[in-house]
């Protein structure tokens, strides 16, 4: 069975906290070949939040940050190939909304998922737009 975890980034161990970075790193930079700054500091901001599932192992993956206007954020959404299918982004996103203390929760999706995350409570609001050649929408999820 698989678990649903989450920790503030300061807190948690050194090998899962290695695990995701990993995770991140073979979905966006290898496997998407975007080669961007993954590790940009705000994983250790006050506030951010990391969740993972798995068995044993980090299986998928995403942040919640908290911006300075008080709204919240996910971001770094990522499922390891060996795992996609089994529906843990969703159970992420669903854990990550309820963890959630802000009425207004923001992302920018990858452009082909902006369907999936609708199935959230998120819609479109803005122009499409190109991160590392990559289309994307941002979204917005409000109570």
């Amino acid at each position: 069975m698989v678990s649903i975890f989450n920790a503030p980034t300061r807190n948690m161990d050194v090998v899962t906290l290695h695990e995701v970075l990993r995770l991140r790193q073979d979905v966006f930079v290898v496997e998407q070949e975007c080669a961007y700054a993954d590790v940009d500091g705000r994983d250790l901001e006050p506030g951010t939040v990391q969740f993972w599932a798995g068995q044993g192992s980090v299986d998928a993956t995403l942040r919640l940050l908290r911006e300075p206007d008080g709204t919240e954020r996910i971001g770094r959404v990522a499922t390891a190939k060996h795992a996609r299918g089994q529906g843990l982004a969703g159970q992420l996103i669903e854990a990550a909304i309820a963890e959630s203390r802000s009425p207004v929760i923001v992302l920018g999706a990858q452009a082909h998922l902006e369907q999936w995350y609708a199935r959230f409570g998120f819609v479109r609001s803005g122009d499409e737009y190109l991160e590392d050649r990559i289309p994307h929408v941002p979204m917005t999820r409000t109570r």
